[in-house]
């Protein structure tokens, strides 16, 4: 209608009196276009959220969700913050215990974990549910009866990755009607990593710093290896991972540990542990330990370098300033 008005204004007198002898003719064709842009626009609109919906869940199941989902119920916290992230945290009626963030889960039924309150589950009857892969492997008997009593059942994979997360994100998205908003979210976490990648590589390769990751404390120290959200972010900060010729999360006895003389050491555990960074400064023959001897000790939230989620991208962000601090500021 705007680009109609637009050559109406910049028609001549002349033209402007022809089309008064056609008025009625014209408002009839007008009404008729305004239908058609209207009809188009409202076509636009609804593609977002249009349902029935096929979705591959994680474990390539293909799930057919017929309406948008007004009730959501999370059993992993990872999804659950993703739904909150997409704009859906309204509809959320059942979370796992596990689930801590945002705030505002505190107030919302715990449905359970691992171990699932079927019964309240089925109380509950959230239109869709967000499982984890060890439910699939474990409880698939009650999986089926949720299925049987009219919810959608979606599994999550195991996501040891941003690609992964991506693909989780997008996953939930087109199952909630919010693809638009996951779209978006991927989008900014993706740009975010490569400029830490780009402000990365100017880094010498000198001042490169090895970094000692430790996910468990003493004296069962376990830390994580390739294939794991921790050494992509080390990557992309462009610090060598001090376990880098590992896989997944292993174990070191201190001994080792130290022969690696790693320049930062960052541990995960704070969550559980009072003042981790002051147990490692204090551990008896660590004292020549680079990292030691320089009191370059961190904790960092757990949540945001294991928890596959839209925090990710924090904890890249955070690893980054504490490990170049010069460089990331």
């Amino acid at each position: 209608m705007k680009q109609l008005l637009m050559k109406w204004k910049e028609m001549s007198t002349i033209a402007l009196l022809a089309l008064m002898l056609t008025a009625c003719g014209a408002a009839e064709e007008n009404n008729d276009n305004t239908e058609n842009v209207n009809n188009d626009n409202n076509a636009n609109e609804t593609v977002e959220g249009d349902f029935p919906v096929t979705v591959t869940d994680g474990v390539g199941q293909e799930v057919t969700i017929e309406e948008t989902p007004e009730t959501i119920a999370s059993l992993l916290p990872s999804s659950t913050e993703i739904v909150f992230e997409l704009g859906a945290g309204d509809r959320m009626i059942g979370v796992s215990e596990y689930c801590n963030f945002p705030e505002e889960t505190a107030d919302i039924q715990v449905i359970g974990a691992q171990d699932m309150d079927a019964e309240l589950i089925l109380s509950l009857s959230p239109d869709l549910l967000l499982v984890q892969e060890y439910h699939y492997q474990n409880h698939e008997d009650v999986l089926n009866e949720y299925e049987e009593a009219g919810i959608d059942v979606l599994v999550m994979g195991s996501a040891e990755s941003f690609e992964e997360t991506y693909d989780t994100i997008h996953m939930i998205g087109e199952a909630t009607g919010t693809s638009d908003e996951a779209d978006q979210i991927v989008t900014s976490m993706e740009e975010r990593l490569e400029e830490i990648r780009e402000q990365a590589e100017t880094i010498p390769e000198e001042d490169r710093q090895t970094v000692w990751v430790e996910v468990g404390p003493s004296p069962d120290i376990f830390t994580t290896g390739q294939g794991t959200f921790m050494h992509e972010m080390l990557e992309a900060i462009n610090a060598t991972n001090a376990a880098e010729e590992e896989s997944g999360w292993v174990q070191f006895t201190e001994e080792e540990i130290v022969t690696l003389e790693p320049d930062v050491i960052v541990t995960t555990y704070g969550y559980y542990i009072d003042n981790p960074e002051a147990d490692v400064l204090a551990r008896d023959g660590w004292s020549e330990v680079p990292a030691v001897q320089n009191e370059r000790v961190y904790d960092v939230d757990n949540d945001t370098v294991t928890r596959p989620g839209p925090r990710l991208i924090e904890g890249v962000e955070t690893l980054a300033k504490l490990v170049y601090p010069d460089v990331f500021e």
